[in-house]
């Protein structure tokens, strides 16, 4: 289904590409994940906690589990879960990302599975996962309907998608580019394309017509006066992030 599609942007692909060794550098140019990464895990370690029914508590609660970071970058969230002991596959469209994760989880004493590879080319090669993670990278492909429907075939009957992005409209515009790139400049400008982003209902209708069942959703507040991330059941208005069952 799958041979002659491909939702991977090129241009988008190059903007992280040129930014590739900085992803470890909590003060550089992912500066915005490293300070949102605490909230992104705390979504989705309860999230996978609750649909597999693990105990968060135990040492490794997610053995045995085959996890998917699609859009992985330089591990910032691949690495948390391999020490959960979930079995981690990386993947990323930008091939420079993949050796600066490489390099760092082997440092780290981590065994991930990184691939310079597409979601597409996964599902025809017959992978399937527990879990996919698509964490801010739905706003960067070409095809955002394709993208979640060919993540839907990389899950096992039952299996969980998690996806957050970043919603369209005023205030998202004055977050995420006025001041994410040019204001603060977390990043670089043209990082983000506002028209682009994507609503939480049309995320929640992707899920539908791919054929996930929406679970869940919740939005990522920034306090500009505490400088920390919270999670919110109620403010989707900027970052926001959805799970999905495969039925």
């Amino acid at each position: 289904m799958h041979a002659e599609t491909n939702t991977v942007d090129p241009a988008e692909v190059a903007k992280f590409e040129a930014m590739a060794a900085e992803w470890w550098d909590p003060h550089g140019k992912f500066k915005p994940l490293h300070m949102m990464n605490p909230v992104r895990l705390d979504y989705i370690t309860r999230q996978i906690a609750a649909e597999f029914g693990r105990d968060l508590a135990s040492e490794r609660p997610f053995d045995g589990l085959r996890l998917l970071d699609i859009g992985c970058g330089g591990g910032l969230l691949s690495e948390p879960m391999a020490r959960l002991g979930a079995t981690v596959i990386g993947a990323d469209a930008a091939a420079r990302n993949i050796p600066v994760a490489r390099l760092h989880a082997e440092a780290q004493g981590l065994d991930i599975d990184y691939r310079h590879t597409t979601a597409e080319a996964l599902a025809v090669a017959g992978e399937v996962f527990d879990v996919v993670l698509a964490m801010e990278i739905v706003e960067h492909v070409a095809d955002p309907q394709e993208f979640v429907t060919t993540c839907r075939e990389l899950l096992k009957p039952g299996g969980l998608m998690i996806a957050s992005t970043i919603n369209r409209n005023t205030k998202s515009f004055l977050a995420a580019i006025i001041g994410a790139e040019w204001v603060m400049r977390w990043l670089p400008k043209g990082t983000h394309d506002w028209a682009k982003f994507i609503t939480p209902d049309e995320l929640a209708g992707q899920m539908r017509k791919a054929g996930l069942d929406p679970v869940d959703r919740k939005g990522f507040v920034f306090n500009p006066v505490s400088w920390q991330w919270s999670i919110s059941d109620r403010d989707l208005s900027v970052n926001h992030v959805a799970a999905g069952l495969r039925r």
